[in-house]
Parts: structure tokens; C-alpha cells; sequence
């Protein structure tokens, strides 16, 4: 796990980003989209977001993407002190600690960039990823009831925050 690297994402790194959101993604059970937008509206998002400023981080095992966090400010100027925290690592990444340092470092990321609040939403039957939530400080704040919904069956969603001040 040491060889792991943790760094922001280049363009480089956005094909091995999008590979690793579908991969996720396809699973149907962690995030709100159920496969990755095509590779080249990826693309754009992330060239964007880069961009933008936002904190974007990839893990790499070797020069392979193995997982990312990215915190997105908000686009309101009344809002900007916030952004919304998305992350995911492929499932034979998961359960070392590589979450805790994605997001650790996320964290300090997002407050070097000035962010005071970052919130998001989580399933609430994803206990691994609320306890890694909590252990880094971040706080329930309120469950949205049947606000996820796939293949039948309804699913609430945890809202999350963390105050960095």
C-alpha cells in the first residue's frame, strides 16, 4: 500500500478516472450514477472542474488510476464556501486505508483552497464509507428518505458535512 501515490488529477489521468467511475458506478449500489457519462463528456467535466480549481485527486498503483476524490465548490457566490465531495476506488482497493488518505488529503486540499464546508450524500446501508465519514470528522446532518432509487428498491441517503473552520 505504500507504493500508492495520492496526487491531483492531470489530463493524463482522465481515461483511468473515467475507467474507474464506470467500474463503480456499474455496481449499482455506491453512487447516484449507474454508469459513467461517455469518456469524452468525462473528459470535459474533469478538464473543467481541473480548471475550476476544485480539489481533484487520483490514487495511482503505479501509473494505473485506482481510485479518486474530488470536492466540487459550488457554483453560487453565496454558496462558494461549500463543495460536494464525491469519491470511489476500485473494489480490490478497498478496506486498506487508502479511503482515509484519499480523503485526508482531500480535506487538506479543500482547505487550502479556502472551503469552509464540504457535504454530501452517502447510502445509508454503506456502513464502511459513513464510518471513514465520521472518523474524519464529518457529522450526519439528515437522512433524505427514499432518495435513491435502482432496480426496484428504495434506498435513503445520509447528508453529510464536515466544518473546516
Amino acid at each position: 500500500m505504500a507504493d500508492i501515490r495520492i496526487e491531483p488529477m492531470s489530463p493524463d489521468h482522465i481515461e483511468g478516472f473515467h475507467l474507474v467511475l464506470d467500474t463503480v458506478a456499474r455496481e449499482r449500489k455506491y453512487l447516484s450514477l449507474l454508469e459513467a457519462r461517455p469518456l469524452e463528456e468525462t473528459r470535459q467535466f474533469a478538464l473543467s472542474s481541473i480548471a475550476s480549481g476544485n480539489v481533484n485527486l487520483v490514487a495511482l498503483n503505479g501509473g494505473e488510476v485506482i481510485g479518486w476524490c474530488d470536492i466540487r465548490r459550488h457554483f453560487f457566490p453565496s454558496h462558494a464556501h461549500r463543495g460536494s465531495l464525491g469519491m470511489g476506488l476500485l473494489p480490490g482497493f478497498r478496506g486498506q486505508g487508502l479511503g482515509r488518505r484519499l480523503i485526508e488529503a482531500a480535506i487538506s486540499a479543500a482547505r487550502e483552497a479556502g472551503m469552509i464546508r464540504i457535504e454530501f450524500g452517502v447510502h445509508a446501508d454503506n456502513a464502511r464509507a459513513i464510518r471513514l465519514y465520521e472518523t474524519v470528522g464529518f457529522v450526519k446532518e439528515g437522512v433524505s428518505r427514499d432518495a435513491f432509487h435502482v432496480d426496484g428498491d428504495y434506498k435513503d441517503v445520509i447528508n453529510m458535512a464536515l466544518i473546516l473552520r
